[in-house]
């Protein structure tokens, strides 16, 4: 009888996990076809027959131009900044045990936007590139400042100081920003475009300026899935099953870091992305993170690279940037989210 039931359990183990595998096959379809939408659908109004050609057949059309320079490279920017946000977001959640963290708990949208600001401000930035840079820097050091803020005091580091020392540094950097922008014109017309989140105009070699960041990121992140699980059963259980949960922590924090720094760095400040996808996730997968990052990063890239063909098209010809998209759809979610944590 122990035998014959082991085995059933086996066969139901054997059949969820091809059940979740096959489901992350079809997410990957579903982010192809929206990769391929997305270098459909633009201002410019291009035919199918001229984006393949722009593929086999190159000759250095307008057409092409834009297809080749312009439309694919925002297609994969979108897609590797949502993996990273979806990502980064299921990490956060998981290691606060808070349904409403994101990767901006961590101070790292206000810490690269006040960075940004103030290169425009004091040295005149005005480029891309160095917007990057200097987002990755702020973004980076801010995470640092909040985990060593949530690290002081008795007991060390716990959820829920990270929470607090996020958000209030949150709130003095942002307060700050704003204080740089209302005090110069220039600063603010230079900036705002990217302050909304943005994936347009991105080429490939700033994409390429970040990708080892991001893809460190995403590797370190799908490693630790198995113990980031165990760390939701709480840290006592956790410590008690042999995990070493300082070090679980830590790795975390920085994939986080090179995560969400790095999608910042290269589009600005998106929102609520790192909140929304965590939580349809889970509503499909289960709460083991070893399926919840790899599910996290393909239907973020679904998410974001959507929200960017919406942008494009519902004013068309001229276009929304993608965190005004984002926040459409998340701030109602976050609102619902709020109110069901409150009935609880």
């Amino acid at each position: 009888m122990t035998w014959v039931l082991w085995g059933c359990g086996s066969l139901r183990f054997l059949r969820s996990r091809y059940l979740l595998l096959l489901g992350l096959l079809a997410s990957g379809g579903l982010l192809v076809l929206c990769l391929l939408a997305s270098v459909r659908f633009g201002a410019a109004e291009i035919g199918t027959a001229e984006v393949v050609g722009a593929f086999v057949g190159y000759d250095g059309s307008q057409e092409d131009l834009i297809v080749r320079t312009l439309r694919v490279p925002r297609a994969l920017i979108a897609a590797l900044v949502g993996a990273s946000l979806g990502m980064a977001g299921a990490i956060m959640q998981g290691l606060t045990r808070n349904p409403m963290a994101e990767p901006g708990i961590l101070g790292i949208n206000a810490g690269a936007a006040l960075a940004v600001v103030g290169a425009v401000f004091l040295f005149g930035a005005s480029s891309l590139t160095t917007y990057a840079l200097f987002a990755f820097v702020g973004g980076g050091l801010t995470a640092v400042a909040v985990y060593s803020l949530g690290s002081m005091g008795s007991g060390g580091m716990s959820p829920m100081k990270i929470v607090v020392a996020g958000a209030a540094l949150t709130a003095f950097l942002s307060s700050m920003t704003t204080a740089i922008l209302i005090l110069n014109q220039r600063t603010l017309d230079e900036i705002r475009f990217w302050l909304a989140g943005s994936v347009a105009g991105r080429d490939l070699s700033l994409l390429l300026q970040v990708l080892p960041y991001m893809g460190v990121g995403l590797l370190l992140a799908l490693a630790l899935g198995r113990q980031i699980t165990t760390l939701t059963l709480g840290e006592d259980v956790a410590t008690g099953l042999g995990q070493r949960t300082a070090w679980v922590k830590g790795m975390a924090a920085v994939a986080v870091v090179l995560l969400a720094g790095s999608s910042v760095a290269i589009a600005g400040p998106i929102g609520f992305v790192g909140l929304v996808v965590p939580h349809l996730v889970r509503f499909f997968v289960g709460v083991d993170y070893r399926w919840i990052l790899p599910y996290a990063a393909i239907v973020g890239a679904v998410l974001l690279v959507s929200a960017d063909i919406g942008a494009r098209l519902v004013i068309r010809p001229q276009e929304l940037p993608v965190g005004v998209m984002t926040a459409l759809v998340g701030a109602p979610f976050f609102i619902y989210l709020a109110r069901w944590r409150v009935k609880r």
